[in-house]
């Protein structure tokens, strides 16, 4: 089971010093002397190599990406895409910053954590439009919220989540007692008097696996609700290919427009990668995720949309909890070709 590894505290601000980042390579072979040859060669230079890192393992999260790559969304784009799966530890922020990869997936809130210390990186679209993260409990508890939670019993959370820390700031936890999350449900299965953090794609599936009958309460319900599957780049690359990197956008919006129709091709080849999740899970999965990948506002303003008004809540939020000093001022981050415009006040 999942273990979410959120802080990338300790070593982004070594990245500001990184030197020259690698650049995608193009067709350079010369012509074979035939038209058929030059087709070929000039095909191919159209063709960019590009490097997508994702912050886990295969799974329904990321089922938009592999579906761009399936259905040829990418190559329509102009590009031959590598997917690189991830895991506990991957270093997603450092990969980007310093030209490893030229696309990653981070949380919002690791966003703004890499640009306080130095790292010049820039969000391009969001996955998940409400966030995944919950907690979940035992329904013979009868709780009504996570209030309702955190008033007794034990609950299983990772230290240093941001998420966690807000929580804790608007209801204590001193009436609860407070364990470190181990990346299972066994615990869970067996104390109903026991609750843990999850992310609504993978433990309370393998819970009711299991015969439990979990509740789940979203933390975005709360009040905390960063963007979460967020892609990110890099400035330069952005300055120095725009149209690549809009093309990028543009094919992975279409790929999860295809995956959120018909999820079942990308599950598939997700589950050869990723054989610890069965075809039932995956399928349950991507059902769980759906309403939180599409909403009202994605269905008017495209998926993976972003706002202004999110990202200076969050920043202002964080600051709050003591994760980060000051908030990164918006305009240094957000452009306005991935951003939706500002919601306007009501007549």
């Amino acid at each position: 089971m999942r273990r979410r590894l959120v802080g990338l505290l300790g070593c982004v601000a070594l990245l500001v010093a990184v030197g020259a980042c690698s650049r995608s390579k193009e067709g350079t072979k010369q012509a074979e002397g035939t038209d058929a040859g030059s087709g070929a060669q000039a095909q191919a230079a159209q063709t960019a190599q590009v490097k997508l890192a994702l912050n886990w393992v295969p799974e329904p999260e990321f089922g938009g990406f592999y579906a761009a790559r399936e259905t040829g969304a990418f190559k329509r784009h102009g590009m031959e895409v590598n997917i690189l799966g991830g895991g506990a530890g991957v270093p997603v922020m450092q990969m980007v910053a310093s030209g490893q990869v030229e696309f990653g997936i981070v949380a919002a809130d690791d966003v703004l954590t890499a640009r306080m210390r130095g790292v010049d990186v820039i969000p391009l679209f969001a996955v998940y439009q409400t966030s995944p993260h919950g907690i979940m409990v035992h329904a013979s508890r009868g709780a009504k919220g996570i209030k309702d939670v955190l008033a007794s019993g034990t609950i299983a959370l990772e230290p240093g989540l941001p998420y966690a820390a807000y929580l804790k700031k608007k209801y204590g936890f001193d009436k609860v007692k407070v364990v470190p999350y181990d990346g299972g449900v066994a615990r869970f299965v067996a104390d109903k008097e026991f609750a843990q953090q999850c992310f609504i794609t993978s433990e309370p599936i393998a819970a009711r696996k299991q015969g439990a009958d979990p509740t789940v309460f979203l933390v975005a319900d709360e009040g905390f609700n960063p963007y979460q599957a967020v892609v990110i780049t890099r400035r330069e690359l952005w300055k120095e290919q725009p149209e690549r990197v809009k093309s990028f956008v543009a094919a992975v919006r279409e790929g999860w427009s295809n995956y959120l129709e018909n999820p079942e091709p990308a599950n598939t080849v997700m589950a050869k990668l990723n054989t610890t999740m069965d075809a039932e899970t995956f399928a349950a999965a991507a059902q769980a995720q759906k309403p939180l990948i599409e909403t009202e506002e994605t269905r008017a303003r495209g998926l993976g949309t972003m706002s202004r008004e999110r990202w200076e809540t969050l920043g202002r939020q964080l600051v709050e909890l003591g994760l980060i000093e000051k908030a990164p001022p918006v305009d240094e981050f957000l452009l306005p070709e991935f951003t939706a415009p500002a919601s306007k006040a009501s007549p």
